[in-house]
């Protein structure tokens, strides 16, 4: 089972420099909608089983375009939703990097409470937990082998790659996923295994699926598919 983290397009919060977090409204703005259109040719010829996303706005219109050419209606997933950043919601970064939190923030994220709001910790839970369903039932109704969008936000997406990757919360500032950025796991029963970060290319490949065919002569039981290859695969 594989899935595709998409960060929704550029919102005009994001234009702004202020920290949207939870509020209503927040839409895209130009180039954000262009990135919307613009993953119909991405990933639309991929065989996607789901799409699932935020409840917020900006969530909403970047996976419109896909949904409609793939003809599939997207699940709303509570879990998969911004941080409730609380009291510094809607505030400019540039303010923001003053408070005391921000330095945890970069430093200790896992330590990190929002005033009024939530912990990265408790975040990364949700949302790990989330994909992890959501992919148990996906593989469920597509025996085993299925490709799935969930569309989401930055922190969040840093969060769940963090976990596949098994590195602690405290690193997860050293990934990046910029607007409208694709970040691919593939879950097996053994381990994730990340196959893309940030990706912004034109088009991501069959190479995703969860189960890539093999090529020709290659023998069915040389690696398990949950296993990696010493000295690294042979690319597909």
């Amino acid at each position: 089972m594989t899935v595709i983290l998409l960060r929704h397009g550029r919102s005009s919060s994001n234009t702004a420099h202020t920290l949207a977090g939870r509020s209503e409204g927040v839409d895209l703005d130009d180039r954000g909608r262009e990135q919307a259109r613009a993953l119909v040719a991405r990933i639309g010829e991929l065989p996607i089983r789901a799409i699932v996303r935020s409840p917020l706005l900006r969530c909403e219109r970047t996976v419109e375009p896909l949904a409609a050419a793939l003809g599939l209606q997207p699940i709303v997933e509570e879990r998969i939703s911004e941080v409730d950043y609380g009291a510094w919601t809607g505030r400019k970064i540039g303010e923001l990097v003053k408070e005391p939190l921000w330095s945890v923030v970069q430093q200790q994220p896992s330590a990190a409470v929002f005033p009024d709001g939530e912990g990265l910790a408790a975040v990364q839970a949700r949302a790990v937990a989330a994909v992890r369903e959501h992919d148990r039932r996906l593989a469920e109704l597509h025996d085993g082998d299925a490709l799935w969008v969930a569309c989401t936000h930055g922190d969040v997406i840093k969060a769940v790659v963090a976990d596949a990757l098994g590195t602690h919360l405290d690193s997860f500032q050293r990934i990046t996923a910029d607007p409208a950025s694709m970040s691919v796991i593939r879950y097996t029963a053994v381990r994730p295994f990340v196959i893309h970060v940030n990706h912004t290319g034109a088009q991501l490949t069959s190479a995703l699926l969860a189960k890539p065919p093999k090529a020709e002569g290659e023998n069915d039981d040389e690696v398990p598919p949950d296993d990696a290859v010493v000295g690294g695969s042979t690319g597909s």
